[in-house]
C-alpha cells in the first residue's frame, strides 16, 4: 500500500447525486411550504414530526435492552420532567444504564 487515496468515480457521483437530491427535496419544501397556508391539523402534524422520529429509532432500541435500558428510561423520562435539563437527563439515564450493566 502506498498511501494514496484512491476515489472511485462512480461513488464519488452517487455521493453528489445523492446530496443534490436531498437539497432539493429541502429547498422544494420550504419553497412550496412558503406558496401554501398549512391547515391547523397540517401544522400540528409537521409540529409533531421531529417527536416521532425520535421514537420511532429510540422505540425499538429501548424495546431489546433490557431490565439496564429500561430503568435508564425511566430516569431520563424523571429527571426530564423534575428539572427540565435534556442534557442532565441524557447524563443521569447514560450513567444509571453504566452502572447497571456493571453490576
Amino acid at each position: 500500500m502506498t498511501g494514496e487515496l484512491s476515489l472511485d468515480p462512480l461513488v464519488v457521483g452517487v455521493v453528489l447525486a445523492m446530496a443534490v437530491v436531498t437539497y432539493a427535496t429541502k429547498a422544494g419544501g420550504l419553497w412550496l411550504l412558503g406558496r401554501v397556508e398549512p391547515s391547523e391539523r397540517a401544522e400540528a402534524g409537521l409540529d409533531a414530526l421531529p417527536g416521532a422520529v425520535v421514537v420511532a429509532i429510540l422505540a425499538p432500541e429501548l424495546v431489546g435492552s433490557g431490565p439496564p435500558g429500561w430503568l435508564g428510561a425511566a430516569v431520563v423520562a424523571l429527571v426530564t420532567h423534575r428539572t427540565g435539563s435534556v442534557l442532565l437527563a441524557m447524563v443521569a439515564g447514560v450513567g444509571s444504564v453504566v452502572l447497571l450493566r456493571g453490576l
